[in-house]
């Protein structure tokens, strides 16, 4: 996946990555040397915590912190940590999010703050208080979505979250650009997580068949495409969006 060596000394944070992609991407920058910081959100069952020690325990130079992305006072105590603890930051990847889907006409308020709160609002905390101790020529990714682009039935907190970290990409690329920070997202089609594997099978079915490459991608697609953006590689690339989504969309 990449260079068993490439990202050493660095040290990258990836928020939400107790499971799932986040969890794929910070394994993808463990394995290529990095020192890893794994964030999960606490939950009454402890099934977050319990994931994020599984996850760590497979890295060999992590550590955890549990912080509500949405709330900007536990986020400013996770970077002040990161700066404690490791000097600074290179890489954040903004991958915490969650769903509430339902249609405009019975979607309640709660549906749509909570979901923006999470989503667009995290990945706002997170960009601002990392700009005070990401070091020069670091990176950003933010994970948004093919439903941003798109708009699909029932999702309008979440597309309009994803969307939102679209223009807050462009926003945050062009005022970090000074100090050789380059801010990108990140966008997955129709990815094999829990969330998807759940879809009725009909559903799944009608999804696959307008997919070119004609299969769901991996968590893994995803963790290359961020590795990509964040290596020296990717040095020149800033405010773009990547799409990785088997040409679903293009």
């Amino acid at each position: 996946m990449a260079d068993s060596n490439e990202f050493a000394g660095k040290t990258v944070l990836v928020t939400g990555s107790s499971r799932g992609i986040g969890a794929a991407i910070l394994s993808a920058f463990g394995r290529a040397g990095a020192n890893c910081i794994l964030n999960y959100v606490a939950d009454p069952e402890g099934r977050n915590q319990a994931e994020a020690e599984r996850v760590a325990a497979s890295l060999p130079k992590s550590q955890i912190i549990q912080a509500d992305v949405g709330d900007p006072g536990q986020v400013g105590q996770m970077f002040e940590k990161v700066q404690g603890d490791f000097g600074g930051l290179d890489v954040l990847v903004n991958n915490a999010g969650i769903l509430k889907d339902r249609s405009l006409k019975k979607m309640s308020a709660e549906e749509w703050e909570s979901v923006l709160r999470v989503n667009l609002n995290g990945t706002f905390n997170c960009i601002q208080a990392a700009g005070r101790v990401l070091r020069e020529d670091g990176r950003i990714v933010s994970l948004s979505s093919v439903s941003g682009a798109v708009g699909f039935f029932g999702q309008a907190n979440y597309a309009a979250s994803k969307a939102g970290i679209v223009a807050l990409t462009k926003v945050a690329a062009r005022e970090l650009a000074s100090r050789r920070i380059t801010v990108n997202a990140v966008a997955p089609g129709f990815i094999s997580t829990d969330i998807h594997r759940g879809m009725p099978e009909e559903v799944r079915r009608q999804f696959l068949a307008q997919i070119p490459l004609g299969q769901f991608g991996e968590v893994d697609d995803i963790a290359l495409a961020v590795l990509f953006l964040c290596s020296a590689r990717a040095r020149y690339i800033t405010g773009q969006v990547l799409h990785v989504n088997g040409g679903f969309f293009m």
